[in-house]
């Protein structure tokens, strides 16, 4: 009977069945009708590796994404039979995939040299190239720029700006004073002779500014200027596995060396000072007391300033805690408080406020900072972190615009315990060595925001080292033993030079560690005996070792490394010293961390054009750069290799060195 009425039932209610699908509302319907995701890894076709920053579009429309560090791509696309992907990035051949009905789709893109040497620069950003992308997804991880999110989708479909739009003005070949982005000259280190100066001392640098500002000329189709280049920083970009303090140690800093042959001059040596900050949970950090100073000005007006701040500094409130404080300042023609000091446990108030945020205006950057320390210091804890974070171009043109009258108020703000890190940001207009100059008389450090990655990684990532100190002022000091070593050059380091007298001077003010950071220094080193000796050896020094010198050289010391910091609250410096022994190892057995240091500093060399690049070319970077990359968990060691292929095929076009 069951089996009789049951095929009835179905016939009953069939009609009733087609109606409702047919006038049903379209939203109880499964969004996978009308699109699906799409994923999947693009990777170089010639090594294999991942490409991050590869732009992903929906062929015909403005939905993409790019790639994160690691080269994956996830991103909805509509269910239409003629949907195409189309994968473009700087230096390779653009691939267009058709769809269908795929769910994983993986790419492999073509290296094309040709298509390097057409870029043109011009007022409108780089044409003749698929424009590298910068901003971020979700995760931090991708390169979208001056995107807005679709709000319709929860999985990351974007909707991206027309790269024909005009982006800031063109780049400067050369900086000029006034014209364009300016940078501080550098003159870069000579060899000193260890017999006439046996002691190099200089002020640590934990800025890395200048590495992210490289990328972005590189990731835009041009070679950077030569002092837009300084290794140290692209040198401390990068993390590496120093030794940490140990956890009963009193101190928050370990020195770490390592000796090896010198990849660009086999004749030499090259000698890393390796510094690590103790790593500090962010739970454990003492409460922050912060004032947010933006820059509102008509200069800040572009997709890749204000906009990029908001973003970035709405990243850092969703790191804080209820009992962290944070107020907004801004300043244009004058100075004004949007926001005043406002727990972390009012989120949504604090990031309303960087909503309404507009630029328009010139730039009193003088008021701005005092009314950003008056602030500061209204809030001001003890037991905390008081500290003002300057996002800028680093444009001051009213009011107290002069570096020096900057300085000053910031030296006589510092006094108070309330440091200053700076944020830059823009193209064309970037006043980096007057932003470089203000973090470092405020105790501070200056990170440049090329896209919302990097804006994360300063802010999330490295929320503790970004914002907490645990050694003021610190200084190195390294003395070269003349039986092992006849000459010596530091690399890079030229604006932190002191004396030698400094070293001990406790009134002279020197460079700031945060919790986990880590701090690279490199010596190339001349040994005695050289075969290529850059002085002849002098007719009227005694050639007698002195009972010191005769015991260094039995232990086999290079080197020693003398370390002085204070404590965040003293007032009085301490003394750590490590030396340097034994012979210098073959670059292939030295650590990863040394090798890859070695090919940052390389690559720096070439870039600058520098006279001590010696047998160094763009070949021999990227492999040594490519077998050091060790477990790169966050892609940028990866990121670095790609750059030298970037700056590989651009400087062919150009003519300059470091071909292969």
């Amino acid at each position: 009977m069951k089996n009789l009425l049951l095929p009835a039932l179905l016939a009953l209610l069939a009609p009733a069945a087609t109606a409702f699908a047919q006038h049903a509302p379209a939203a109880v319907l499964p969004d996978t009708l009308h699109n699906h995701e799409v994923r999947g890894t693009v990777r170089e076709a010639r090594t294999g590796q991942p490409l991050p920053g590869t732009t992903v579009l929906v062929k015909g429309t403005n939905t993409g994404t790019s790639t994160d560090q690691n080269g994956y791509y996830t991103l909805l696309v509509p269910n239409a039979p003629q949907a195409t992907l189309v994968f473009s990035s700087i230096g390779f051949a653009t691939v267009e995939r058709s769809v269908q009905q795929a769910r994983v789709l993986n790419v492999s893109l073509v290296p094309d040299t040709k298509q390097l040497n057409e870029t043109v620069v011009t007022g409108r950003g780089v044409r003749g190239v698929a424009r590298a992308v910068t901003g971020s997804v979700s995760t931090l991880a991708g390169r979208v720029a001056g995107v807005n999110v679709d709000k319709k989708s929860k999985r990351g479909a974007y909707e991206m700006h027309d790269s024909n739009q005009p982006t800031g003005a063109p780049y400067p070949a050369q900086a000029e004073a006034g014209a364009g982005d300016t940078y501080a000259k550098v003159k870069e280190n000579a060899f000193f002779t260890v017999k006439n100066a046996p002691l190099s001392t200089f002020a640590l640098d934990v800025d890395n500014a200048s590495y992210s500002n490289v990328r972005r000329f590189l990731n835009e189709g041009q070679l950077p200027p030569r002092d837009a280049v300084r290794v140290e920083e692209m040198l401390n970009y990068f993390r590496y596995d120093y030794a940490a303090p140990p956890t009963a140690s009193p101190d928050p800093v370990r020195i770490s060396t390592e000796l090896a042959v010198c990849p660009w001059n086999t004749a030499h040596q090259l000698a890393r000072i390796g510094i690590q900050a103790k790593k500090v949970e962010t739970t454990q950090l003492p409460p922050a007391n912060l004032v947010f100073l933006v820059d509102v000005s008509g200069s800040m007006a572009g997709p890749d300033r204000l906009p990029l701040v908001q973003a970035g500094l709405k990243l850092l409130v969703k790191q804080l805690r209820p009992q962290d404080r944070v107020a907004l300042v801004v300043y244009a023609g004058a100075a004004g408080l949007v926001l005043p000091p406002t727990p972390g446990s009012q989120p949504q108030v604090i990031l309303e406020a960087i909503d309404r945020l507009q630029a328009g205006g010139s730039t009193a950057g003088g008021a701005g900072l005092r009314l950003a320390y008056s602030t500061a210091r209204q809030s001001f804890n003890k037991a905390g972190n008081n500290r003002v974070i300057l996002a800028s171009d680093g444009d001051f043109n009213v009011g107290e615009s002069s570096e020096q009258a900057l300085e000053q108020l910031i030296v006589d703000q510092r006094e108070s315990g309330i440091f200053l890190t700076v944020l830059g940001c823009g193209r064309g207009n970037l006043r980096d060595s007057r932003m470089e100059t203000l973090a470092d008389k405020g105790n501070g450090n200056y990170a440049y925001l090329d896209n919302l990655d990097e804006a994360g990684r300063v802010l999330v990532a490295q929320f503790g080292g970004t914002l907490f100190t645990v050694a003021n002022d610190v200084k190195l000091q390294v003395e070269f033993n003349p039986v092992r070593v006849a000459n010596y050059r530091l690399v890079g380091y030229e604006n932190r030079l002191l004396e030698a007298e400094d070293f001990n001077n406790d009134r002279k003010d020197a460079g700031e560690l945060g919790a986990g950071h880590t701090v690279t220094a490199l010596y190339e080193i001349v040994p005695v005996g050289s075969p290529q000796p850059l002085v002849d050896q002098l007719k009227y020094q005694a050639e007698k070792a002195s009972p010191a010198v005769v015991l260094a050289q039995s232990a086999g010391e290079v080197l020693t490394v003398k370390l002085r910091y204070k404590e965040p609250q003293g007032n009085s410096s301490k003394l750590l010293t490590q030396a340097l022994t034994g012979a210098p190892a073959a670059i292939a057995s030295a650590s990863p961390d040394f090798r890859f240091s070695a090919a940052v500093a390389q690559f720096g060399m070439l870039l600058r054009q520098s006279e001590q690049r010696g047998t160094a070319t763009w070949a021999a970077t990227e492999q040594l750069a490519n077998n050091a990359r060790g477990t790169d968990a966050d892609g940028y060691r990866a990121e670095l290799v790609r750059l030298v292929r970037l700056a590989e095929g651009l400087s062919g076009s150009s003519g300059s060195i470091g071909k292969r």
